[in-house]
């Protein structure tokens, strides 16, 4: 069987190579290296006007879509003004983003929030975010080094009977964090499958009545011994087979 093409959201971004300095498409590698480490073909999905309308164009291309971190969402399109923490929002992205969410999951693709990309699938789903979860929880600690992983381990708890749980394994998980913000009234039809050890912080959450609608608050990218993307992957190739006619 050819490997599940699972769509990787890009972040706009202004970038340097050579001697050009341009706007850019782009994403962190080791999210491409993790999805092909675990069989999958990534392909790198740059924002587009036109599927914020017709978001089924692509959707029916893909086995899997992966929301992955970055930039804070938009508040706006959870009715709500920016907090001062609140910066460098992409609307563009989050439009094309939440369409392409609602198209997937609309039509049952396997979908993978990391970060920024579980909090996407709650606001698709009409939940809203903390937007700085600081002033909320007394500390940093779901951030503590900007621009690194260094010291951000702490574990989570999955409970029983839930995807994350068939996904990761064990009860209890542990995690690598940078993140400022977080979910705070749940989506429609999602429910809550993991919360933090330490603070009871929402960590993950899914969608019971589809095959594979799994966020993470943690950065699964960034530990080669994490089995959710791989978790992904393997519910895309089981998709592309189900959709596979048979001869």
């Amino acid at each position: 069987m050819e490997r599940p093409v699972i769509g990787l959201c890009t972040a706009l971004e202004r970038a340097q190579w050579s001697v050009w300095d341009q706007p850019a498409v782009l994403l962190p590698r080791n999210y491409v290296d993790a999805v092909q480490r675990a069989g999958g073909l990534g392909l790198l999905l740059p924002p587009d006007p036109h599927l914020v309308e017709q978001p089924g164009e692509l959707v029916a291309m893909l086995d899997g879509l992966l929301l992955a971190g970055g930039a804070d969402i938009d508040p706006g399109t959870y009715g709500q003004s920016p907090h001062p923490h609140t910066q460098e929002t992409v609307p563009e992205r989050d439009a094309f983003e939440i369409a392409l969410t609602r198209g997937a999951i609309e039509r049952d693709v396997p979908v993978l929030g990391i970060c920024r990309g579980m909090q996407l699938i709650n606001v698709a789903l009409g939940g809203t975010l903390t937007q700085h979860l600081p002033e909320h929880l007394g500390h940093e600690e779901h951030r503590r080094v900007m621009g690194s992983f260094d010291g951000s381990d702490h574990d989570v708890d999955v409970l029983d009977g839930t995807l994350a749980r068939r996904v990761i394994g064990a009860g209890r998980h542990g995690t690598k964090s940078h993140h400022h913000q977080g979910v705070d009234r749940v989506g429609d039809g999602l429910i809550v499958s993991a919360t933090a050890a330490a603070d009871g912080l929402i960590e993950a959450l899914e969608q019971p009545d589809r095959s594979f609608v799994l966020g993470v608050q943690w950065h699964p990218e960034a530990d080669a011994m994490s089995p959710v993307i791989g978790g992904l992957v393997q519910a895309a190739a089981e998709h592309a087979r189900a959709r596979v006619p048979v001869r």
